[in-house]
């Protein structure tokens, strides 16, 4: 049994969606961010980050959204959503999952909270900075697919594919969403299709972009 600490459509919508795409016995733990429950003494001692996901795992808790995707998908062998070890695969594998986590959320991060860095007086340039990159990172994610895909690792499903659509999903509503992309968009299209993904949505209340 896991248990989730989750905000919905926040970083741990990719872990949700892991443990119901393998079909693992978990629990949900609501954590309420318009009342900074993420700060709280309690849920601190578990994330000091105070940020969701957290994920108990034999009661102990483990964090960060990409690695929590890995460690389940390699916990759970039987849906193979890892590459074998050795093979150029696992390279793109390893790669895509670390680039999305060390470089296109990051650049989420300075678009939904432009005022973090430099204060409220260049939250503009922020913003705008963090479109460039977020955009640049979906020119390669697309280039890669066309030319390798239709997943990210070739010709088969993997985990790293389910962080690169929750990031998707959370630019839906940018000037330019990712689906503008073909080849993200036929990837989003085929895991939208997945009854995981109606069902993590039916879970965690959310009615935009099913």
């Amino acid at each position: 049994m896991y248990t989730l600490y989750y905000m919905p459509g926040a970083a741990s919508f990719a872990v949700h969606w892991m443990l119901l795409e393998l079909g693992a016995p978990y629990e949900l733990k609501r954590i309420d961010g318009e009342k900074g429950e993420q700060r709280s003494p309690g849920y601190l001692a578990l994330n000091p980050n105070g940020v969701v996901p957290t994920l108990l795992i034999d009661g102990e808790p483990v964090y960060e959204s990409a690695a929590l995707v890995l460690l389940l998908a390699a916990r759970h062998p039987s849906a193979r959503l890892v590459p074998s070890p050795g093979t150029r695969a696992e390279a793109l594998y390893l790669q895509w999952a670390l680039h999305l986590a060390n470089t296109v959320q990051p650049a989420f991060r300075s678009w939904f909270y432009p005022d973090e860095p430099a204060g409220e007086q260049a939250a503009e340039e922020v913003k705008r900075r963090a479109r460039v990159r977020i955009e640049a990172a979906w020119d390669r994610l697309d280039a890669h697919l066309a030319a390798h895909g239709p997943w990210i690792t070739g010709t088969a499903l993997s985990a790293v594919d389910f962080s690169a659509a929750m990031l998707a999903r959370w630019s839906r509503n940018m000037p330019r969403p990712a689906t503008e992309w073909p080849a993200i968009a036929r990837l989003v299209a085929a895991l939208k299709a997945r009854p995981s993904f109606a069902e993590l949505n039916r879970r965690e209340g959310l009615t935009e972009w099913l």
